[in-house]
């Protein structure tokens, strides 16, 4: 029988809203002009859903990855230059700490994208009788029967696990099994770690200024 794809609509809105996070950053975390990535980020996405409405999933998936990877530097950058900033005394602590909050939510919808887009062979994939995943290992894959056979994890579920990887900086609920997932869980929590480090120092430099 054939196989439909799962819907990537919920990635493009993911995406199109780190755009507009980035969008709303200091000029002194971006690398250029702030509405470069999310303009960038905008028009690559159409021939991404372009392709995956006519079916061209291999191509779609390149393109996914393109976008991804465009959004994960631009992140990565941000991230070097939040702790450049935290380290210069003049800048405003309500600016560091409104930056470092949306870096954030940024790292965590970015790689929810990530993990939705490689495991199992990406979307196009997961849907099908038997298939099974060599990269997460979710909870209901192990109820056995029926309910392991027939479920498959959506975006929400990628955006849960992200989550989980940036507040405890480790997997919780899922196990990552495969080595690409497990670096990418490596990347996001370092960055998440660089971000709420920021946060704290910031945080306690106001309370001892304050004393």
């Amino acid at each position: 029988p054939g196989r439909s794809s799962l819907p990537r609509w919920p990635a493009a809105v993911a995406l199109l809203a780190v755009g507009a996070l980035y969008a709303v950053l200091s000029d002194s975390l971006t690398l250029g002009p702030r509405a470069f990535v999310p303009a960038l980020v905008a028009v690559l996405l159409v021939p991404l859903m372009t392709a995956h409405l006519r079916g061209s999933h291999r191509l779609a998936r390149g393109l996914g990855f393109g976008v991804i990877g465009l959004v994960t530097v631009a992140l990565v950058v941000s991230g070097f230059l939040l702790v450049s900033s935290a380290l210069n005394r003049g800048t405003s602590a309500p600016a560091l700490l409104r930056d470092a909050a949306l870096l954030w939510v940024i790292n965590v919808v970015t790689f929810a994208v990530w993990y939705w887009e490689i495991d199992g062979g990406g979307p196009a994939q997961r849907r099908g009788e038997g298939h099974v995943s060599e990269d997460f290992l979710f909870p209901q894959m192990n109820l056995g029967g029926d309910v392991a056979r027939s479920w498959t994890p959506g975006f929400l579920d990628y955006l849960f696990l992200a989550f989980n990887t940036s507040t405890a900086f480790s997997p919780t609920d899922t196990a990552f099994l495969s080595r690409p997932a497990k670096l990418l869980m490596m990347v996001q929590a370092l960055l998440s770690l660089v971000i709420l480090a920021v946060l704290v120092s910031r945080a306690i430099n106001a309370l001892a200024a304050a004393g």
